[in-house]
C-alpha cells in the first residue's frame, strides 16, 4: 500500500466533512439555524467517500459493523473510520513496537493469486469462512482448468492428477518435477496428493459441515496459506497428457 497517499486521501475526506453550522446571510437578511453541514458539497463528499471506502477496507476491515451510524449526518461514520484510519497508518510503526512482537509478517495480498483472488470480496467484508470456502473453489476451478477436467473434483482431482501413475486419454498429470524415477520424485508427487487431500478433508469439509462457525480473522488467514501452497505446486507443475 502507498501509505503517503492513503493518509493523503484521508486527510482530504476527513478536511470535506468538518461540520459547520448551517446559518446563512444574504440580501441584508439571516437566517439561523442549529442544524449543521459539512464543509464541502455533498456531492463532492460523495465523491471522496468512494475513495476512503477502499481505504478503510484495507486498513480496519470491518469499519461499517464497528462504528456506530449517526443518525444526524450521513457522512459521521466515515468520518470516525477516517480518523481511525489514518491513525492506524501513521502510528502502525509505534503500536507494533510497543504491543507486538517484530515478527515477520504474512500478507494475504501477496499469497497466490488464485487463492487471494478468490477471497478478497468476502475477506474485505468480513466474512473469513465464505472467503477461504470461495478460494478453495477457485483453485479446484484452477486446477480442473490447467488438466481439461470436468468429470472430479476436490480431493479425486488432486489425487489423480499427482499420480504416480502414467497418463491416460483425458486423464493428465501434474508432475513438480521430471520423472526421473528417483525417490525424490515419487517424495514430491506423493506430498502433494496427501497434502491435497488433508486440505479437503481438514478444512473444506469442516467448513461446508458447520455452517454457523465463524472463523477468526488468524485462522482464515492461516487457511489461505495452505491453499495458498497447494496453489502454488499446481501452478508451477507440467501437464503430461495423452495427445
Amino acid at each position: 500500500m502507498n501509505v503517503e497517499w492513503a493518509i493523503a486521501e484521508l486527510n482530504k475526506f476527513i478536511e470535506l466533512t468538518v461540520m459547520r453550522n448551517a446559518s446563512s446571510s444574504s440580501d441584508g437578511g439571516v437566517f439561523i439555524t442549529s442544524r449543521n453541514k459539512t464543509a464541502a458539497s455533498d456531492a463532492e463528499v460523495t465523491k471522496q467517500a468512494q475513495v476512503v471506502e477502499k481505504i478503510f477496507e484495507r486498513v480496519i476491515p470491518g469499519w461499517r459493523e464497528g462504528i456506530d451510524n449517526s443518525k444526524n449526518n450521513r457522512w459521521t461514520r466515515h468520518r470516525e473510520a477516517a480518523i481511525r484510519a489514518r491513525e492506524e497508518l501513521l502510528r502502525a510503526e509505534e503500536i507494533e513496537a510497543n504491543l507486538g512482537e517484530s515478527a515477520p509478517e504474512l500478507s494475504a495480498a501477496e499469497l497466490h493469486p488464485w487463492v487471494w483472488s478468490g477471497a478478497k470480496s468476502l475477506w474485505y467484508s468480513g466474512h473469513f469462512r465464505e472467503a477461504v470456502e470461495a478460494a478453495i473453489r477457485k483453485l479446484n476451478a484452477e486446477t480442473q482448468n490447467k488438466v481439461g477436467r470436468r468429470d472430479v473434483s476436490e480431493t479425486d482431482l488432486f489425487k489423480q492428477v499427482f499420480s504416480l501413475d502414467e497418463p491416460k486419454p483425458d486423464k493428465a498429470r501434474l508432475r513438480r518435477m521430471k520423472d526421473d524415477g528417483s525417490d525424490t520424485y515419487k517424495s514430491v508427487q506423493r506430498g502433494a496428493m496427501t497434502f491435497a487431500e488433508g486440505v479437503f478433508a481438514g478444512i473444506r469439509n469442516p467448513l461446508s459441515h458447520e455452517a454457523g462457525h465463524e472463523l477468526s480473522e488468524q485462522e482464515a488467514l492461516e487457511y489461505l496459506a495452505s491453499l495458498s501452497v497447494l496453489a502454488r505446486w499446481v501452478d508451477a507443475a507440467s501437464v503430461e497428457a495423452v495427445i
